[in-house]
């Protein structure tokens, strides 16, 4: 039964579970700086962990960043179990691999709420590709695209991976060897194989952090380019 497991307040276990998997010996947890809870103090090292909603956070980076170095921690589930419970007492019915996969490049649908903190020297952000479960409760609360089942929780069972994005050139790492200069959404869309619209969304936030700039246009399509001295 999933109701025990799930967490208090406003933290889920996934947010629970990546603090306790990325702390060291020696880090202090839920500390007070500049009227913020911070979520791991190692030494002068402050690090946030979000799982969703950049918007949320970004007054709180900014107004760290002015005097800590700051790690923001994000998590993209590649493998999601949809793990379905009962609503009287919280036991699972029933138990699904979601044939939707996450990839690296979705930190663009978050990140186009902050491109500008990439430049920011004491700032970078970490990607953890991870898998999890999503549990699940048709409890009539939930969203109508679900047809009211309500997210209850986030689960997490294991990272496989993690990428640390310090500078402006290491995004460019998102950008496919095949892409012909200058390019269009529409070019970085099909060589990477990610929808148009998160093809815009990388293009924004890597012109916004001068990893890329637009070079011109063909008919309506904007054209970007690397810059060479990148």
């Amino acid at each position: 039964m999933y109701n025990d497991m799930i967490c208090q307040g406003n933290e889920t276990s996934l947010h629970s579970s990546i603090k306790r998997w990325y702390s060291l010996p020696g880090d202090r947890f839920e500390v007070k700086i500049e009227d913020y809870i911070v979520d791991i103090v190692r030494d002068n090292l402050l690090i946030e962990i979000q799982t969703r909603n950049f918007s949320a956070i970004k007054k709180k980076l900014m107004t760290l960043l002015k005097n800590h170095i700051v790690r923001l921690v994000h998590p993209i589930p590649r493998e999601k179990w949809i793990v379905r419970i009962a609503k009287s007492d919280g036991r699972t019915i029933s138990r699904r691999k979601s044939p939707k996969k996450g990839r690296p490049t979705d930190l663009f649908d978050e990140l186009v709420r902050i491109p500008n903190l990439i430049n920011e020297e004491k700032f970078c952000i970490e990607v953890l590709t991870t898998k999890e479960e999503e549990i699940r409760c048709n409890d009539g609360r939930g969203s109508w695209r679900r047809r009211g089942v309500s997210i209850k929780d986030r689960k997490l069972i294991n990272v496989l991976e993690s990428i640390r994005l310090t500078t402006k050139t290491d995004f460019l790492r998102f950008l496919p060897d095949r892409l012909p200069q200058p390019f269009s959404n529409k070019a970085l869309a099909k060589i990477a194989g990610v929808p148009i619209r998160q093809s815009r969304r990388i293009t924004y936030c890597l012109k916004k952090m001068g990893a890329i700039k637009q070079v011109g246009k063909n008919g309506n399509e904007l054209l970007f380019e690397t810059p060479s001295f990148l």
